[in-house]
């Protein structure tokens, strides 16, 4: 009996100081949670992380948009300085012509999203917004048209002129731009099947490629988008199909 007592004397310090220790530790970390820069720092810690990660998933794009940036902020911005071609060559190369809808036949597909008009009615207007994200609402810039069945269809340059960007955009699918003169420039996205390069002449109804999907637009399936730009800023292409859009400025 002596000999265990003597034990149990001999490890109860050890059994204390371990609490104290317990106890010392349990306490420095209820200290350092009651600083004031403690949370603060925390949660500008944690936000680096978010932003640095969505930096690296969005990569070195500064776009975004089949349809829209700023105020039209999805699309992309037309005109490249990749290629900058003689304008007037580009007007001689379309006298006459008039923009025409980039497809074979517009009758045989749907216009599953229009052009956002700011003269059109309240209910026309709600359907030609597109989602951004979980809660960003942006205007419609172009004009999507989709076969029935969901099948791919040719697309079309709307008007002579010379290719100026392709590239695959993270939302917005493969891209093309095609520039007229002008300030002019047509632009097709959601596509697939590629069949031109920057620098090509091309000649109106020349096939481009083929009605893809995108990610930014995917609930509509294979479609096509279509946009025009005058001087950099979207026009709806209803209002320019069918008109000659060749007369030079002086």
């Amino acid at each position: 009996m002596n000999e265990n007592q003597n034990k149990t004397k001999q490890e109860s310090p050890k059994n204390v100081i371990g609490e104290v220790s317990a106890a010392k530790s349990s306490n420095g970390f209820k200290k350092l949670l009651s600083k004031k820069w403690v949370t603060p720092a925390a949660f500008m810690a944690a936000a680096a992380i978010i932003v640095a990660l969505m930096w690296i998933y969005q990569g070195s794009d500064t776009t975004k948009e089949t349809s829209a940036t700023t105020s039209e902020n999805t699309e992309t911005v037309a005109g490249s300085d990749a290629a900058k071609p003689d304008d007037q060559a580009l007007q001689a190369e379309r006298k006459g012509e008039k923009l025409e809808w980039p497809v074979v036949n517009k009758d045989n597909l749907d216009e599953v999203l229009p052009y956002y008009d700011v003269n059109a009615t309240s209910d026309e207007k709600a359907k030609a917004v597109i989602q951004i994200g979980d809660n960003t609402l942006a205007p419609h810039t172009g004009v999507d048209f989709a076969d029935p069945s969901d099948q791919p269809f040719d697309v079309l340059a709307a008007l002579s002129g010379k290719v100026t960007r392709v590239e695959k955009h993270p939302t917005n699918g493969n891209v093309v731009e095609i520039s007229h003169g002008d300030g002019l420039v047509t632009v097709y996205q959601s596509l697939s099947d590629i069949q031109v390069a920057v620098g090509d002449d091309v000649k109106q109804g020349t096939k481009i490629a083929v009605a893809g999907r995108n990610d930014l637009e995917k609930d509509l399936g294979v479609h096509l988008h279509f946009s025009v730009q005058e001087n950099g800023k979207s026009v709806n292409p209803a209002s320019l199909v069918g008109q000659s859009l060749a007369q030079e400025k002086k």
